[in-house]
Formats: structure tokens, sequence, C-alpha cells
């Protein structure tokens, strides 16, 4: 950042702004303020004074409070911030920290909640569809058994006579062609 002859006439410029502001019947101009101890690494001391009331000075109260009021405009007119325009015996007009509405804990603990409500949710939902499907089974597997009746003898599975229909045993049939009469 090159500090020059012009950014030392913006300077002064700027504070008679802020002294007519801050005062509207002052007529500071900017032959008003006098930069002292110009340094290389851009540090001075500065004065405002008051032709108008036969005063050398304007109370550093009053410097101060237009300082204060029009900071914002001064830094912008530099492109600086307060951590780099500084004023000594000026506090400055840092704004507070920005708070959340609601704690960035709350959050957290709201998020974690509601995945373990929704894990317990999907237990229950699949938990009842397991037991739904579980006793539908059973009543499936009774009915294909009534309609087919498989019977074992002697360890071999044998087909169930339909005794309303009656069964007729093909090897004591007779069959009258084939036999002789007696």
């Amino acid at each position: 950042y090159a500090w020059d002859a012009n950014e030392e006439y913006l300077f002064k410029a700027m504070v008679a702004f802020a002294m007519r502001r801050y005062s509207s019947k002052s007529t500071t101009q900017i032959s008003n303020v006098l930069l002292c101890n110009v340094t290389d690494r851009v540090s001075f001391w500065f004065v405002v004074t008051d032709s108008s009331k036969n005063v050398t000075t304007v109370p550093g109260s009053e410097v101060e409070a237009a300082i204060r009021m029009n900071r914002n405009r001064i830094n912008n007119a530099f492109l600086l911030s307060d951590k780099t325009l500084q004023f000594l015996k000026i506090t400055s007009t840092l704004s507070p920290p920005v708070d959340p509405p609601t704690p960035v804990w709350l959050i957290v603990f709201g998020v974690v909640l509601c995945l373990i409500v929704a894990g317990i949710v999907f237990l229950i939902v699949s938990g009842i569809q397991k037991h739904k499907k579980k006793n539908k089974e059973p009543t499936e597997r009774e009915n294909l058994e009534e309609k087919v009746e498989v019977t074992l003898e002697n360890g071999i599975p044998c087909e169930a006579l339909d005794l309303k229909a009656g069964h007729i045993n093909g090897v004591f049939a007779a069959d009258d062609d084939r036999f002789t009469s007696l």
C-alpha cells in the first residue's frame, strides 16, 4: 500500500468530512487537518484546528466522537477495516460476534434424536410386517396339507383313499372274459 501525498489528502478530506457531519454548523476545511510525524509504516498523529472560534485545536473528545460516528466511511475510503486502520485512544467499532438463535449443540442433539426415533419406528414397522407374514404362512401350509394328504405306510408314501368316492383295486377286479366261470 503506497502512502503518498494523494493518500494524505484523502485522509484529511475524510477527517474534515467526519468533523462536518458530526457538527452540522462546523466549517472544517481540509486545511484544518494537520498530519504530524508521518512514518514509512504509515503511522502519524493528527490535529484538527478550528479557525472560526479562535481556538487552535478542536477538543479531542469532539474529534473522537466524529471519527467514531464516521469510522465505517473512513475505512471504506481506504478499503481497510478496523483491524488494519487503527486510531489510538479511539475504541474500534467492531460488531459483536454473531450468536445463532439456537445453540449448535441443540441442533446436533435434534438431528441425532430424529435419527434414533426414525430407527426405532423402522424396527417396529418391520417387526410388525414380519409377524404378519409369519402368521400368514402357516395358514397357507395348512390349506396345502388339506388338499394333498400323503400317508406313510412302512416308510413309503402312499396316496390316501378317497373314501367318499370309493376306490377300486385293479388286481382284484374281475374281468369276466379272462376267467372261466365255475
